[in-house]
């Protein structure tokens, strides 16, 4: 079904192409006739998505339980043991990226020598916001996406009668590439939890190769990779097929009484607002609003008010209410707002974790190693913003 929405979203796009191109020879019937397939291949393609969906949330929902679960986790824990690979597949990869409490559920006070206390800094949630796809087996994925639309021409009868009409201005489409990019992660844990039953060693393990995948993968979708010519595509680069922009760049001058105004109403097309949309920020970006005060009173001129996570939350303006999570990924003075759906997070494969003895051993630690593809992209003209601050001098 994968390869199958694959092929419905390319004819969509070879359609749409011959639509535009007739539209362009005058062709008004190869044109109507274009355009018929497209909005039956839409048809199609959400048929396809709705099975995918309702298959996908079944899978997840019918994780294993209670004794099944134990027999799984001292399976793949003895094979820790064993020193052999323990895989994931991409429905657990995708069910371990969107889960915020991965961590807490999994790392427990045992109370024994091998106790890994804490979880560390907190994860940002941007990752559990993100839409994510299985596309395993495809060498890329690509999504066609309306980047303006077909503009209609309006006027008097009697003077258009008998003349051709003035052409409308064309639709114009782009393509998301979301490709493989490899993503590594190494951790360090003490080599007494071998100690452990391998139920509750495979848990440890696991807990700590999902926790660095899920820090690797926040950079990734924020600033992408540091190739030259980008393989992922994070928001902050995120381009088309052909090397246009799909991210939105605006900037500041600083951070004031209106930077949330002015954030908030740009995004978007002039007949929308706000929707389904975050405000993404450093910690010190967050602090620098808090501590805005007005001129005429002492009280703080905008409420943050931090969710249970300490992650998230929302800042209130009067009716203006913003949310917002904190990135540490993201460069001084930048912020990105819109809605993180319109990004797409694919997985190319499971992902493989081993235990290896060596690289620490005199430190007497075990090395968590993890390997898994992964690519991204902005599947939506302008979904996202990258927002930096301005250059002195500058507006």
């Amino acid at each position: 079904m994968k390869r199958k929405l694959i092929q419905l979203a390319n004819d969509r796009t070879a359609a749409l192409d011959a639509a535009k191109a007739a539209f362009e020879a005058g062709n008004q019937a190869e044109y109507d006739s274009q355009m018929e397939k497209v909005t039956n291949l839409n048809d199609e393609i959400q048929k396809v998505q709705n099975f995918l969906h309702e298959q996908e949330r079944q899978v997840l929902e019918n994780v294993p339980t209670g004794a099944e679960a134990r027999d799984m986790a001292e399976e793949r824990g003895s094979q820790l043991m064993r020193g052999e690979a323990v895989s994931f597949s991409p429905v657990e990869v995708r069910r371990a990226l969107n889960s915020v409490t991965i961590g807490g559920t999994l790392v427990q006070p045992t109370g024994a020598d091998s106790e890994i206390h804490g979880e560390g800094a907190a994860i940002s949630s941007i990752l559990d916001m993100v839409s994510v796809e299985d596309l395993t087996g495809l060498g890329q994925y690509e999504v066609p996406y309306l980047i303006t639309e077909l503009g209609a021409q309006v006027g008097k009868i009697d003077t258009n009668s008998g003349v051709a009409r003035t052409g409308s201005t064309d639709p114009t489409f782009g393509i998301a590439q979301i490709k493989p990019y490899e993503a590594t992660v190494t951790a360090y844990v003490d080599r007494n939890i071998a100690k452990l039953t391998p139920a509750r060693y495979y848990e440890k393990v696991q807990a700590q190769a999902l926790r660095a995948l899920r820090k690797k993968v926040v950079g990734l979708i924020v600033n992408g990779d540091s190739e030259n010519t980008h393989v992922f595509q994070g928001i902050k680069n995120a381009t088309n097929k052909a090397g246009t922009a799909i991210v939105q760049a605006e900037t500041y001058t600083a951070i004031d009484v209106n930077t949330l105004d002015n954030i908030y109403f740009a995004y978007g097309a002039d007949t929308e607002l706000g929707g389904t949309t975050t405000l993404f920020l450093t910690k010190a970006e967050l602090k620098a609003i808090g501590a805005l005060r007005g001129t005429n009173e002492k009280g703080r001129l905008f409420k943050i008010t931090p969710s249970g996570n300490g992650n998230t939350g929302v800042i209130a303006d009067g009716g203006l209410v913003v949310p917002y999570v904190l990135v540490s990924d993201l460069a001084a003075d930048a912020m990105i707002y819109g809605n993180p759906l319109t990004f797409l997070l694919g997985l190319f494969g499971g992902y493989e974790i081993r235990i290896d003895e060596s690289v620490k051993s005199i430190e007497r630690m075990h090395t968590i190693l993890g390997d898994v593809a992964v690519g991204g992209n902005i599947i939506e003209h302008h979904g996202l913003e990258y927002i930096t601050k301005a250059a002195a001098g500058t507006t």
